[in-house]
């Protein structure tokens, strides 16, 4: 006997599963991700200001504005470093905006964006330690 998929035994009986719009892993809904995603990279902002390695190019900051003016609604931008090359950012729920606010820089206008995709940050996550 072939054995079920673990994720459809989960879809089975999860309680958080209502219809096709909840997506699940098995484990975690789309929106845990997002918000460990959140809560994991304020985390690492946090370490860069609390006296480990942490350089010019690798200061944290926030807006709520694009560099162009810009802006999403309901929504901010924070970043580890301002130089070309070496930005990571993501865009957070306003609801952040106060407690990344104590561990961040404000900016009026976020840096120029130098056009990082979602590999390119990656990849500047895992040179952090180097």
């Amino acid at each position: 006997m072939e054995a079920e998929n673990p994720i459809i035994q989960h879809a089975d009986k999860c309680p958080k599963l209502h219809g096709e719009d909840c997506k699940c892993d098995g484990s975690h809904t789309f929106d845990e991700l997002y918000k460990h995603r959140i809560e994991l990279f304020i985390a690492l902002c946090r370490y860069f200001i609390q006296g480990k390695p942490s350089y010019d190019q690798r200061n944290v900051w926030i807006s709520k504005l694009h560099s162009d003016g810009s802006s999403y609604d309901g929504w901010f931008i924070m970043g580890i470093a301002k130089a070309e090359g070496n930005q990571i950012t993501y865009h957070l729920p306003d609801e952040c905006w106060d407690r990344c606010e104590k561990i961040a820089e404000v900016l009026e206008k976020a840096p120029e964006y130098d056009g990082h995709t979602s590999d390119d940050v990656l990849e500047r996550i895992r040179n952090l330690h180097k």
